[in-house]
């Protein structure tokens, strides 16, 4: 059988320094799904031009610092269903990339009746992906077993509803084990 090098869509690699593991192939297909990449298909190139991506360049942020995304905000996006799917594919691409999870919990939170901003804001997460493939988690070979945990929270920050929005991440020596 051999060493495992992908699971669930997770492509793991091993080496004396520790484990890898990124979902770097399922963000792609994410990617040329929506058109984000140079892709060959037909679809893809559609839906570049349809939304004005055709030569999308990466972005630096997965969203603007301070952005507060309100429900009763502009127009509603004409496709709810594309939204939810993408936001559905973002939320596992959290399994690895714990960079994503606050934006994509503030995304998350339009399901029902998302906006054009709100999907604005999704197409920038997934511009960002497209220059961060390669990032995943790192599990060094380290035998240091400290248990550290940090916690952040804001106090109503949501527009809508005030409620109050929290996080946290819990290392076993500088592994990342737990975060939301």
């Amino acid at each position: 059988m051999g060493p495992l090098r992908y699971f669930l869509g997770m492509e793991i690699g091993r080496s004396k320094a520790g484990i890898q593991i990124c979902q770097r192939k399922y963000a792609l297909d994410v990617l040329s799904k929506i058109g984000l990449l140079a892709a060959k298909r037909k679809y893809a190139l559609d839906v570049l031009s349809k939304i004005g991506l055709l030569a999308a360049k990466p972005s630096p942020l997965p969203m603007e610092p301070n952005n507060k995304l309100k429900k009763d905000e502009g127009n509603f996006f004409h496709d709810p269903t594309l939204y939810r799917k993408l936001v559905g594919k973002l939320l596992y691409l959290t399994n690895t990339r714990p960079d994503l999870s606050y934006s994509v919990n503030l995304l998350s939170q339009f399901m029902g009746n998302p906006r054009i901003l709100n999907y604005d804001a999704v197409i920038k997460v997934l511009k960002y992906i497209k220059g961060t493939l390669g990032q995943g988690i790192f599990l060094p070979a380290s035998l240091n077993l400290e248990l550290v945990a940090y916690a952040d929270a804001n106090w109503a920050n949501c527009p809508d509803t005030r409620r109050s929005t929290i996080g946290f991440c819990v290392f076993i020596g500088t592994f990342l084990i737990s975060w939301k």
